[in-house]
């Protein structure tokens, strides 16, 4: 089902799509995590990337709660768009022999999924307040939390070493 198709005709069925696919996209993640945790070479980059492996797998299990609460089938749909990162992330890693550089271009990576999966969440808790189902949307709001106190943790480390390093 593509996001314009027929397919999508209330706010309920745009609400179980994105469902859909954000379930998808934590998936992909938690494949992708311990990777870039192998590829990271300082120790708060690296342990930071397991952390958030574990917040993840949590994000997963929070979403099938979130469809269960909601009466739909737990599902995942492609989603291109964490796709795109991700290829994008190992092919920027495969190009970048110093590892100080490798680390940088490891958080711009981890941060684009953070953003995607931010703007994501967020509609995900709007659309279910207005379906009335403020049940899900506090299940959500505790992973959008999570996310951007990862997004944050990543700039704080980029800025207080990980890109000085990279640069000189």
């Amino acid at each position: 089902m593509g996001l314009f198709t027929k397919d999508i005709k209330t706010m309920n069925d745009l609400f179980v799509h994105q469902l859909q696919d954000i379930y998808y996209a934590e998936q992909q993640l938690t494949k992708a995590l311990p990777k870039m945790a192998d590829k990271a070479t300082d120790p708060q980059l690296k342990q930071g990337f397991l952390t958030h492996l574990e917040e993840t797998r949590q994000h997963v299990k929070r979403l099938e709660e979130v469809f269960k609460m909601h009466g739909a089938q737990v599902k995942a749909v492609d989603c291109p768009a964490i796709d795109g990162i991700i290829e994008e992330a190992d092919e920027t890693a495969g190009e970048v022999a110093d590892k100080a550089v490798l680390d940088a271009a490891l958080i711009n990576a981890a941060q684009a999924a953070e953003h995607y999966e931010i703007v994501r969440y967020g509609s995900l808790i709007a659309w279910a307040k207005q379906l009335g189902r403020t049940d899900c949307a506090n299940v959500l709001a505790k992973t959008l939390e999570e996310e951007k106190a990862t997004d944050k943790k990543l700039t704080a480390l980029a800025e207080s070493k990980v890109n000085l390093r990279a640069a000189s």
